[in-house]
């Protein structure tokens, strides 16, 4: 049973691999349409956009509004375009004259179809490097022109670089997030420490007795005297009065206050 469920498991790749590597095949006039598409490009749109790659005619072309960007193409051009798009793509070609310089060749067109767009890919020479213009037309009778890129293509050179630059940067930031979180977690046992300290001292400082002056300790000494041995002689005191005068009961004496004598050695 296994062994089923892996021949079906391969089966299933196979023909998914198959139908990924497999090319939409197009009809005869789908093939037409892009094979005109591939030579307007090449032929029409790009030596026409890399003539406004100077600084004078781009200036003097943005002048111009969409609709008599639009007129201007399609009265002398005999181009359909979208003025926007038309004015955007000048812009393209002038900013990449700064890499390329002028443009020496155009080289070989290739072109398909992408639901209700026409995409062409012309390789272009230049003085300094090569370049990548992508055109797009609308996939319909009027191919209208609705985008135009120039795009420098980087050398292996300039590719290793950037990709070294790349890499330095993802490893930098990624050193700088781990210092960063020990230094976070570095901090947590300071703060701990700061906090235990604090919670001792004061625990020391509820424990320490408050001190007191002298004065106060005697006044603490004397209310806190026993008081037993004056209790017990105002007691025989008092008996022995109530005895002399034939009394059976101490009831009615008041002891005023007692003075202790001293009495000379001499």
């Amino acid at each position: 049973m296994k062994k089923f469920f892996a021949l079906i498991c391969m089966i299933t790749c196979i023909f998914g691999l198959t139908a990924c590597g497999s090319e939409e095949t197009l009809t005869e006039y789908e093939q037409q349409k892009v094979d005109y598409a591939e030579q307007l490009a090449a032929q029409k749109v790009v030596p026409l956009l890399a003539s406004f790659m100077d600084d004078a005619a781009a200036q003097t072309f943005a002048e111009n509004t969409n609709e008599e960007i639009e007129y201007i193409f399609g009265n002398d051009y005999s181009m359909n375009v979208d003025g926007y798009a038309l004015a955007s793509a000048i812009e393209s070609y002038h900013s990449a004259a700064a890499d390329i310089g002028s443009i020496t060749a155009i080289g070989e067109a290739e072109g398909r179809i992408d639901d209700d767009q026409i995409i062409v890919y012309v390789q272009v020479e230049g003085e300094k490097k090569d370049a990548e213009a992508e055109v797009i037309f609308s996939n319909d009778m009027f191919m209208v022109l609705e985008s135009s890129a120039l795009n420098p293509m980087s050398s292996m050179g300039e590719l290793m670089m950037g990709a070294t630059l790349n890499t330095l940067v993802g490893m930098g930031t990624v050193f700088c997030v781990l210092i960063l979180i020990c230094l976070i977690i570095s901090c947590f046992g300071v703060f701990a420490k700061m906090q235990t300290g604090k919670k001792n001292q004061d625990e020391k400082e509820e424990k320490k007795p408050a001190v007191e002056s002298p004065a106060q300790q005697t006044a603490v000494l004397e209310a806190t005297a026993p008081q037993t041995d004056d209790l017990e002689l105002i007691a025989v005191i008092a008996a022995a009065i109530a005895a002399s005068e034939g009394k059976t009961s101490t009831d009615g004496f008041v002891v005023r206050s007692i003075r202790k004598v001293r009495r000379s050695r001499y």
